[in-house]
């Protein structure tokens, strides 16, 4: 059974959200820094993942895979057997269907719902779907995301900050530009939103009972705020750059004040 918050993504992504136009999703367009000059930061940024997941492996879960859509999503399961794809939305597994065909195992329905094996998966990951769950849900989401991954193997979460430097500017000094500094609750159109609720960095301590838990940078901004920031221009370019470089060398700042995150769960 789907309660609300899962009721509002199967909505969304079972209309509009994996609608394309010139071949862009209505996901990426509210969701995505699709412009020129910021394609290689944003590349290199999904590719992070790749550096914690396991040369090879036989089964790899994608948790909320939607279509894969992306071109570096591809690479995260390419030295597997499988890769199990679950999803609330069937438009979004026939689209991953046809991007990854027999390599993939396509599992329609709620996360909770599915049955699977414990210690099953040489690896899990999960892109920007654990705070789209109920907030009184999203431990037990994390919790069957370990159970069913083999001890030792990565359960790699791409995971929001409640609490950035973009958000406190903006509530102490009203400027305009950082506006709406919720990526996901930016929307304006209620029948098309999302449910979106992040827990604090240290509400993923609680997994350390079961789990080694590291939390890396993933990126700074959510895409809005990243656009209003820095031009599509080879100066916003330099920027990027810049900005991934100190994001590979001060992680706890970064982790602490700044957008996203990258959650690293291994079971002991």
């Amino acid at each position: 059974m789907l309660n609300d918050a899962e009721n509002r993504v199967s909505k969304f992504y079972n209309t509009v959200g994996w609608e394309t136009e010139e071949e862009i999703t209505e996901d990426a367009r509210r969701w995505e820094d699709l412009r020129e000059y910021a394609k290689d930061y944003v590349s290199k940024c999904r590719l992070r993942v790749l550096r914690h997941i396991p040369d090879s492996g036989f089964n790899m879960l994608d948790m909320a895979s939607g279509p894969i859509q992306y071109n570096e999503y591809l690479e995260y399961s390419r030295n597997f057997m499988k890769r199990y794809c679950i999803d609330l939305s069937a438009s979004a597994l026939e689209k991953a269907r046809t991007r990854i065909g027999d390599h993939g195992v396509f599992l329609q329905g709620s996360f909770f719902d599915i049955p699977l094996e414990s210690d099953f998966f040489d690896c899990s990951v999960s892109l920007h779907t654990i705070y789209h769950i109920d907030k009184d849900r999203q431990e037990e989401a994390v919790r069957k995301l370990i159970h069913v991954t083999k001890p030792g193997k990565p359960v790699i979460v791409v995971y929001s900050n409640p609490i950035t430097l973009v958000a406190l500017i903006g509530s102490l000094f009203p400027f305009r530009l950082l506006k709406n500094c919720q990526d996901h609750n930016s929307n304006k159109d209620e029948s098309t939103s999302l449910y979106f609720h992040a827990h604090s960095v240290e509400w993923w301590s609680r997994f350390s009972d079961i789990a080694d838990v590291n939390i890396l940078p993933w990126r700074s901004f959510a895409a809005n705020i990243q656009k209003r920031l820095i031009p599509n221009n080879k100066l916003g370019k330099t920027m990027l750059d810049m900005l991934f470089t100190l994001e590979e060398r001060f992680p706890k700042f970064f982790v602490k004040y700044f957008q996203y995150s990258m959650i690293i769960l291994k079971k002991r």
